[in-house]
């Protein structure tokens, strides 16, 4: 029982995290194939006031029907072009879920004004809570499941609290068109809005679960080459948007072929261990040590090129003074390493060009004695 209580507080905290850049990458790209879900499926609704029309629907119904018709339409044309640019804007899965959700809602208070219990019954509209909750899941952010079900489920029950306490009486309550309108009908509706928000999350859960184990290195855990060349697109587009600075540190442990070989495999694994953490320790907010290789990582420091010299300069110093211990009972290791550094853009404008001048300055490091953080070409 507690294990199934902890498992549950692990999967809301995961999905209430902000996603890393893999998963915001992945949810911009949902965020342009839901827009043009959208507009796609707002073409179809075109047709449904025509198809109540000919079922012999209400003038009015159909009226509002076809106003509502075109305003999504042209809703759903803004949307999309907004989202042809999601690493700009951030709030968009926001605002098109809110939009989802009160449209859904609007419809059926419009629908209200001529028979109130159409606002609890007309189970065609109710259902857009549902497409607009499942379509959450393109986007890869547990945080815009989970609020995109709270706000159906509060706009709905708002909805149908004000419905039944402004019916006259129970009679007023029953339709030729929509049948009764009962309190079971409508919490069995909020329940199922539940149900399909937290499968959902657990669909965007298990999204995250593949997504972190393809991009994670199985050994520390760390984000692998697959993740850098992802995520760093958006991290180049977040620079050129909101400014700062970005420095790629390609960093190689010295000798470390040698060392494995001396201490054994398995001690191996955690003097990798102990130097990676090491490295997190001088690693601010939203920095990121990558593992690219068997001993190679690369480091991403939001400051400028200088500034993460010094930092990465006096780490390497400071692993004099913190051997690394091994089980087998040999002799303390001191891991060093080398290093390249390039800065962006004035270095390269992409994740190749930044790994070739960062490449090339940790070979002049490695010629000169290895030991050492180059910053510029010699």
């Amino acid at each position: 029982m507690h294990g199934s209580i902890q498992g549950i507080k692990d999967l809301v905290a995961r999905l209430l995290a902000r996603p890393d850049e893999i998963m915001l990458s992945l949810g911009a790209g949902g965020e342009l194939l839901v827009a043009r879900l959208r507009a796609l499926l707002s073409l179809l609704i075109l047709a449904m006031p025509l198809v109540a029309a000919l079922g012999g629907a209400k003038s009015s119904e159909v009226l509002i029907g076809l106003g509502l018709a075109v305003f999504v339409n042209l809703m759903a044309q803004i949307w999309l072009s907004l989202a042809r640019r999601p690493l700009r804007y951030g709030w968009l899965p926001y605002a098109t879920g809110t939009y989802d959700i009160t449209l859904t809602t609007l419809v059926l208070v419009l629908l209200a004004l001529g028979d109130p219990v159409a606002a609890t019954n007309s189970i065609v509209v109710w259902c857009f809570y549902l497409i607009a909750i499942a379509i959450t899941a393109l986007r890869n952010d547990g945080r815009l499941t989970l609020y995109v079900t709270a706000l159906a489920l509060v706009q709905y029950a708002i909805l149908v609290a004000v419905v039944f306490s402004l019916a006259p009486a129970q009679e007023s309550l029953v339709s030729i068109d929509y049948g009764t309108a009962a309190v079971s009908t409508q919490v069995e509706r909020l329940i199922l809005v539940l149900m399909m928000g937290v499968l959902t999350s657990a669909i965007v859960y298990r999204m995250q679960r593949l997504v972190e184990m393809s991009g994670n290195d199985g050994l520390t855990g760390l984000p692998n080459r697959a993740w850098l060349l992802q995520g760093m697109p958006r991290m180049f587009e977040t620079i050129r948007n909101d400014g700062g600075s970005l420095t790629l540190a390609l960093l190689d442990l010295d000798r470390f072929k040698r060392i494995n070989d001396e201490i054994g495999p398995r001690d191996g694994d955690r003097a990798l261990r102990h130097f990676v953490a090491a490295v997190n320790e001088i690693l601010l907010e939203k920095e990121r040590l990558v593992r690219i290789g068997g001993q190679e990582f690369v480091v991403l420091m939001h400051c400028p090129i200088g500034s993460a010299w010094e930092r990465l300069d006096r780490l390497r110093r400071s692993m004099g003074d913190r051997p690394f211990l091994p089980e087998s009972g040999r002799d303390p290791q001191v891991i060093t390493f080398s290093g390249g550094l390039a800065a962006y853009p004035q270095d390269g404008g992409d994740v190749s060009a930044l790994l070739g001048s960062a490449d090339r300055r940790l070979q002049l490091a490695k010629r000169d004695g290895r030991n050492r953080v180059v910053a510029r070409d010699a």
